[in-house]
Order: structure tokens, then sequence, then C-alpha cells
């Protein structure tokens, strides 16, 4: 939100800069984003003062010219050619002097006051009209100044041209108070008064509001006191629609609004003063002459503001006439009901909307406005009564209307404020200050907030309603430490530390050391959000929309169900990176996955039953696995690759992938995928992701994918426990084999059944090569296998070797008929 330095002063006077304020305002958690100098005429008239004309005489060499000296309050007259018809002796004119840089209107250059001869004669200056310097548009002569105008005299103090600094705060959600000029001023007085000074807020005076006649009475009718707690009108006649005052122009500009005329200026100029939204009905325009608030019938059509037509829900609060609905409530006006051109009579709304209501209204049509941004987090339920009539005094001063109506007032009794205990010993030990007790209360009552009964250090706190934010005793202590200061919280001289015990396995250790593994191995980790689109479900079969989380209230259909898988937002992490021209990608993300199922519904009295999460890690790698370099040729990922940093990965938890049951998948989401179970359960997907599945993701090259059941894999640590021996003194070693086998052996059946028939010697099965073509009988295929022998007792000879190579032989002749090559 944009804050106008100049206007905050209209609230409270401030003896401090632009830049202190928006320090303090940083310092008490309203954060200032940007800071801004704003110049009503740009270049701020630097360098241009009042001067005299002493002489004025004819230039020899032209004969439009004079060469004048010029006293501008210096000891010396400065001597000045021009060429304006009107330049003459006594003349008190504007005069720019060297060095000073003017921004001439219509021009797009800036005009730079430098030393010049003129036709041969020295000129230190020039004489200006009013569009030189940008007071105006006239260019007949130069400006003439009244005779008593005084020489030296600044021209920016001379116009009394004030410079405004812009100050844009970055309002979190939870301060809507401060949504406002009057809330940012309000929230300045509170700091300056905790530090002593004494200042007030100085609100607008609207005691002069009286009604002029009864020649527009209009009924007010609440029938959804729920969605509408609270709703005030009064009706104004005869107004006159013209330009705004400039003042309010300026205010609007630095806002971040454009003025468009008096009539819609005067709610937009209470809305960011005081934060309470306000809409002005065109009083013709309502039929029947009455107000009447409530909700319309599914799929009532309704025209908006911008032209576009809305089908209504009977959830949408509107504000209606007798016969139609006019505005969505506390969102968006209605065409044909709002101010025009020729608007004379106008009914002013100033309500207070259920913010529940309003935010599901606006999300639903898609809608952001100003007034929705502050209904929808919660307003002052006490200030429409004093918005109204501050509106309806600006609307008879600036548009000549009259108050033509009493002030219609569905609640007239004020809201009750937030009360709770507070301790002053427990807020002291949350801050980890002893501050004095005096000076908490000093920062309480600078809060507005009262002590209504105190027992010892026990106070009955009462906040007022405007506080959305401040209900609980934990609320006001972080209220009185931002304005206390968090910089004034000394850090301790020392740290006290206890021993804890943690249950293991330790998820976190254990995530930062998949993390460490996989960052060390060139991948990245990604973070994406657990909401998601429905239609990534709505036609898969691995993962059914049944299954879905859907939410209540969505934010849009992009984010309407929670993720069942981590597979999407990784595919769309690649089609954002492949669209920028990264397409060799290494990714990693932990997260939560969501899952519903419905067939536990009634198996238990609890509402959570048929829901789930577990917590998966993905991992996606596509493109080159190695880029091309001087002494290597660039490698393509394959699904190999994968499965190495997979292999590793569950080996760092004392897992084998190869002791783990296999299936093969298809689906739609895989060209080809294989799933490993631990203790029954899917424990990890491995494989290439379908055509179709990148297609929809703007992906034409390959993507390997793998997705693990982390916590599945943290409960199989339970039972890995780490040992360590001494390295063994003598040497390994290695024999190759050649088998020839069906094409359905596996190379993990080959490798059990090596360990089973050697379980003392036999260290390590590797395979290094595979062929099957057109050499070898159909349906057989070659495997090369390395093994690694060791004995940690004794150096191996050949004898023991040859029993041992001979014992494996004939286990995979008899096991798998295979022949020697």
């Amino acid at each position: 939100m944009n804050i106008s330095f100049n206007w905050l002063k209209e609230y409270v006077d401030l003896s401090m800069s632009a830049q202190e304020c928006a320090k303090i305002l940083t310092d008490i958690g309203l954060e200032v984003e940007s800071f801004e100098k704003i110049e009503t005429i740009k270049g701020g008239l630097e360098g241009v003062v009042v001067g005299e004309v002493l002489t004025c005489e004819a230039h020899p060499d032209s004969d439009h010219l004079h060469i004048t000296t010029v006293d501008i309050g210096q000891a010396e007259p400065l001597n000045i050619v021009c060429g304006a018809a009107n330049c003459r002796k006594g003349l008190k004119v504007m005069c720019a002097t060297i060095g000073s840089v003017l921004y001439p209107i219509g021009s797009q250059e800036e005009f730079k006051i430098k030393r010049s001869k003129i036709r041969g004669v020295e000129s230190l200056g020039m004489l200006c009209a009013e569009d030189e310097l940008g007071i105006g548009s006239s260019h007949e002569g130069i400006i003439e100044l009244p005779l008593n105008a005084k020489v030296g005299t600044a021209a920016k103090q001379y116009y009394n041209i004030q410079d405004d600094y812009l100050i844009g705060i970055g309002l979190t959600p939870n301060r809507v108070d401060a949504a406002s000029h009057i809330g940012v001023a309000r929230d300045l007085v509170a700091y300056l008064r905790a530090k002593g000074e004494n200042v007030t807020l100085k609100l607008p005076d609207v005691s002069s509001f009286k009604v002029d006649n009864h020649d527009l009475e209009i009924s007010v009718k609440v029938e959804n006191t729920t969605a509408c707690p609270r709703y005030t009108g009064v009706s104004i006649t005869g107004c006159k629609l013209a330009p705004s005052p400039e003042w309010m122009q300026n205010y609007l500009r630095a806002a971040g609004i454009n003025p468009k005329n008096n009539l819609v200026d005067i709610t937009n100029f209470v809305l960011f003063e005081l934060g309470q939204p306000l809409h002005a009905f065109d009083a013709r325009k309502i039929d029947g002459n009455g107000v009447v608030v409530k909700t319309v019938e599914n799929g009532t059509k309704f025209t908006t503001l911008d032209g576009e037509e809305r089908t209504l829900t009977d959830r949408d609060l509107m504000i209606c006439s007798i016969e139609k609905p006019m505005c969505i409530a506390g969102v968006f006006g209605g065409k044909q009901s709002g101010v025009s051109d020729e608007t004379v009579d106008i009914f002013l709304e100033s309500a207070y909307f259920n913010p529940v209501w309003v935010r599901k209204s606006a999300k639903r049509f898609g809608l952001n406005t100003d007034a929705s941004f502050r209904f929808e987090r919660g307003i002052d339920p006490n200030i429409q009564l004093y918005a109204l009539k501050r509106a309806a005094i600006l609307f008879r001063d600036l548009a000549g209307g009259k108050i033509s109506s009493e002030i219609t007032d569905s609640r007239p009794q004020e809201a009750e404020p937030f009360r709770f205990e507070f301790s002053l010993k427990r807020a002291k030990s949350l801050i980890g200050k002893n501050i004095p007790d005096e000076t908490i209360l000093s920062i309480i009552d600078a809060l507005e907030v009262k002590v209504e009964k105190r027992e010892e250090d026990l106070l009955q706190v009462a906040v007022p309603p405007y506080r959305v934010d401040v209900q609980r005793e934990a609320d006001l202590v972080e209220d009185i430490l931002r304005i206390y200061g968090y910089n004034n919280i000394e850090l301790p001289e020392h740290l006290f530390s206890t021993l804890a015990y943690i249950q293991k396995p330790d998820k976190t250790h254990l995530v930062n050391m998949v993390s460490d593994a996989l960052t060390a191995r060139g991948f990245t980790e990604i973070m994406s959000n657990s909401l998601t689109k429905a239609s990534y479900y709505e036609q898969c079969k691995a993962y059914p929309i049944e299954n879905a989380v859907k939410i209540l209230n969505p934010l849009s259909q992009d984010l309407s169900v929670m993720r069942q898988t981590l597979l999407f937002n990784a595919m769309e992490a690649v089609e954002l990176n492949v669209n920028h021209k990264n397409a060799s990608l290494k990714l990693y993300e932990f997260g939560n996955c969501y899952f519903y199922d419905a067939s536990k519904k009634d198996e238990q009295a609890c509402s959570l039953a048929p829901y789930s999460e577990k917590y998966m890690l993905s991992l996606l790698i596509t493109g080159q696995s190695r880029n091309t370099s001087w002494n290597e040729k660039a490698t393509v990922s394959d699904f190999f690759c994968l499965r190495a940093t997979v292999e590793m990965l569950l080996k760092r938890f004392g897992l084998s992938i190869y002791d783990m049951p296999t299936e093969e998948v298809s689906d739609d989401l895989y060209a080809c995928a294989l799933e490993f179970k631990l203790q029954n359960k899917a424990l990890l997907r491995i494989g290439q992701l379908s055509q179709s599945l990148c297609k929809k993701f703007d992906t034409k090259q390959d993507v390997f994918y793998a997705e693990i059941n982390f916590d599945l894999l943290l409960k199989a640590t339970r039972k890995h426990h780490i040992t360590v021996e001494e390295l063994s003194k003598y040497p390994e070693v290695k024999r190759d084999l050649a088998l020839l086998v069906d094409s359905s052996v596996k190379f993990a059946e080959l490798r059990s059944a090596a360990f089973q028939a050697e379980k003392k010697l036999l260290k390590k099965v590797s395979l290094f090569d595979v062929y099957q073509g057109d050499k070898l009988p159909n349906g057989k295929k070659s495997y090369a296998l390395s093994f690694i022998l060791e004995d940690k007792n004794q150096t191996l000879n050949d004898k023991t070797i040859e029993r041992v190579m001979d014992n494996l032989q004939k286990t995979f002749e008899s096991k798998f008929q295979a022949q020697i090559r």
C-alpha cells in the first residue's frame, strides 16, 4: 500500500523527515518496500529565484533581443539576454540561474541553463515564461510578478511548491487496520507516545454534519444479518459533477488512484483515509426508493461495472433495490446503478460485511478490489457511521450537495472490544527481556488498549475491535514488542543448552543426509505447492480423482485438490526449464502427498479416517547427464543413470535393491517402470514417463522419474545397525563368467543364486555386459558377470578359487540352464 507523507502529516504532527518516518515504520512492523520522492513540478524549480530587471536595452545585433541586468539578491546583478517582448525595466521576474535544469511543458527533454553568448553578448541566466518552468501553458512572454515580490526568493518558496514522498508499505494479511493513512498515523502516534512525546491522533472533525432536508428518503432492509452485521446509509441531493480540488487529486495519485471526478474521488479518498470502503449509488436508479441487503436465487444474471455479465449464487450477498440487484456487497458495483456523469442525487453506503462472505464471492468471480481487500480481512466494525458522516460533509463541501435524509443504521450498538487476561510476567518471558512494568503499561495505553482491571501482574484488557489481529495474550505481546523495538532486545551473553533425547530414526537428519547426497551428484532440490490442478487426476488411472482430497473453498481451479503424487509438480518444473532453454535437469523434491479413501469413511467414528498422507521423495532426470567437454562426449540421461542414484540412496539406508520383490508397472503415466516392494508395501517406483504425459507438459525429450515412500524407508532404518570391522589384510580376487541364458532370466536372479551358492567367500557380483542379437539363438541373451572373492583369514589359492567358480557354474547350469560361453 502507498502512503503519502504529506497526507500522513494531516493526522499527526511530525517533526521528523520522510526518511526517518520510513525507518520507524519498518521498525514497528510496517515494512517499507519502496521510497520515492514525488515532485509537484519536475525538478522542483531548483536554482530559479525572483529577480528584478534593473536595466533593459535593445541588443545591437538583433531586432527582438534585449540586454538586461537582473538583481537576484546577490552582490552583483546578472547580465542576461532576453527575447521576450514584455521584458522591461522594473519588472519582477522568475530568473533561472546557471546550473538550473528546467522541464518545459510539451518537451520530452530537459533544458539546462549554461553560461552562453548570444550574438556576442554573454548571458548568465534566463528569464522564464510559464511553460518553461512547467507551471502553466502560456508562452506569450516572461512571467510578470507583483511588484511586492521579494528579490532573491526561491521560486519553490514563492509558489509554495511542496514535494511529497511516497512510502510503499508491504502489509501483512493480519494488519488491515494499517490499510489507511489514519491507520498508519495511529501506529506512529503509539510509537511516539511510547517514546515520551506528547502527540495525538488528529481525526477529521465531523461535528458539522447535519441534515439539510428530507427530500430523498430511501428505506433500508437487511435480510441477511449474518453476512451484513451493520449497514448505514444516507441520501445526498443536488450534487454537481466537477473535478476534485487539486489537493485531493494529489493525494489520490500518491495512493495509486487516478482522479475521475468529485463524486467518485470522495469515496476513494475516504477509503484511503479511514480504511472504510464506501459505495455511492445513483439514487434515480434505485427502484422503489428502497435498498434490500440479501442473497438472490442461484443463476441470477448480473452485469458489473466492468461490463461483464456474471452468474450469481445464493451464497453471494447483494445490495438490491426493491426490484433487482445493484451491487455485489463489498466486492464490485453494478453497471446499472453506479454514479455517472448525469448523476445528481446519490445514496451513500457505509457497511460492515462478513469477511468470509466477501472473500468467497471475490474468489468465486476472480475479483480483487480495494474494497474486497479490506472487507475480507476484517475492517473496523465501529467506523461505519463516522466514515459516512465524513464523506457526506465532503459531498456537501466539494460537490454542493444537500444531506436529504436521516442516517439509517441497522445496528446502532457499537461492537464489543476483544477482552482477555494479560500477564506482565508471561509477557516478559515471551519477549526475553525484563522490561519495566511502567514501560509495558505506557505502550499498552499508546496502543489504545484499555486496562479494565489489575491484580498484581495480571491485567484484564480490552483491545479496540479495529485490531482484529489482537485477540489473545500472545498477540498483544507481539504488538508491545514491535512498538518497544525488536532492536532493543539484546542478544544474551550466555547460551544455555541442554541435552535432549531424539527418537530414532531422526527424520530431519536423514532428509538432510539424502539432500546432501543428491546435491553432491548434481541434483537440484525443488519445492512446490501441495495444492494442484484437479485436471491432472481426472483422466489418470494411476491416481484417480476419486482418491483426491478436494479443497472446499479453492483459491482457483489450479489449486483445487491436494496432490497424490510429486510427479506433476516435477513435470511443471521440467516444462518451465525446457521453455527457458535449460533442457538438462536433475531434480529432487521432498513433500507430503494426500489421499482420500471413501471405503474407510464408515469404519470409524473419526471424520478424518478416510484421509491419509505420505511423505515422499521424487527424483527426475532428463536431457544430458554429462555435458560435452574437451576430453569426453556428452552422455544422455537414461533409466540406468537414475537407477544408480536410487541404488546408492537405498544402500545408505542399509537396503539392497536386489533383495526386494519387483513388479513391472504399466499405466498411463509410464512407458515402462518397475515397482520395488518392502514389507509387501510399495517402496519405490522408477521408470520412463510416457510420451503422452510428456506431451501434456510440452516436453519432447525422454524423462525418467522415481518416487520413494520416505515414511516406509524411515521405518526400515529402525532395524538397520551399522557395524565396524577391520579392513582385510588379504587381497581380493576377480573372476569373470559369460553366461548364455533365456531372455526371461534377470540379473537379480543370477546374483541371488550366486550368493546362496557361495556365502563365505563371495563378496560382490556385478554385471558389466549384456548382449542380445542375431548371433545368439532366438530367445537367448548373454550376461557377462564379474565376481569378487575374498577370504579375510588367508590369501586365496588357485584350488579354492576354482572350487568356488565350479560351484557357481554348476548352480547357474542347474537353476537357469545356463551355458558357459
